[in-house]
């Protein structure tokens, strides 16, 4: 029988690849970004929910925080560089007033996960705290990442046309989450569990 720490790490690999997919799922839309030069009608929402999601898990499976984190350090640090350089695209191609609406945000997200990390590091005095601190609002930016693709729901509503859902988006996050969710299960981690 395979022990609960092989098994943990197995569905963990899986689940990195399966975020691997996840994060490069929007690759088709930017390049018609750059093909066109144009952002047209597109979000930012989704990538800038999935950015400050990234950060905070890269934040929880720090050792301070966390220990024994690393497959959730890996594939949010590379999830985190993957929507940086989606968001310097969007930044590019986008109009003067989406580019300052997007980089206020990310300024926004910068400062408070500043405060984040040394109100956590100052504040909690253990890793069970640290944990749960972090762990809650890890739980809550993504929720926030997987309901973001819905921003455009209005305008898939009213055109009566998906070109501005992300399908595959949505499709690989079920699935991500469906893995991690047993990755979590498998060692109990409720934070995880709950994403």
């Amino acid at each position: 029988m395979v022990s609960a720490d092989v098994a943990r790490s197995i569905v963990g690999i899986v689940g990195n690849v399966i975020s691997f997919v996840l994060f490069l799922s929007p690759v088709p839309t930017f390049w018609g970004i750059i093909k066109k030069k144009d952002v047209e009608e597109f979000s930012p929402v989704p990538y800038l929910a999935t950015i400050f999601n990234c950060m905070l898990w890269v934040f929880y499976g720090l050792p301070l925080v966390h220990p024994n984190s690393t497959l959730v350090i890996t594939i949010n640090g590379i999830g985190l560089a993957i929507e940086a350089a989606y968001l310097v695209t969007f930044l590019l191609y986008a109009p003067n007033r989406k580019r300052l609406w997007v980089l206020a945000v990310l300024a926004a997200e910068a400062v408070l996960m500043a405060a984040l990390v040394l109100g956590v590091l100052l504040g909690a005095h253990t890793h069970d705290s640290r944990s749960m601190i972090v762990g809650i609002l890890c739980v809550i930016a993504n929720t926030c990442m997987y309901a973001a693709p819905l921003s455009v729901m209005g305008k898939v509503i009213k055109t009566k046309s998906v070109e501005y859902m992300p399908f595959y988006l949505s499709l690989v996050g079920l699935l991500n989450g469906g893995c991690w969710t047993a990755y979590a299960l498998i060692k109990f981690d409720l934070y995880i569990t709950i994403h």
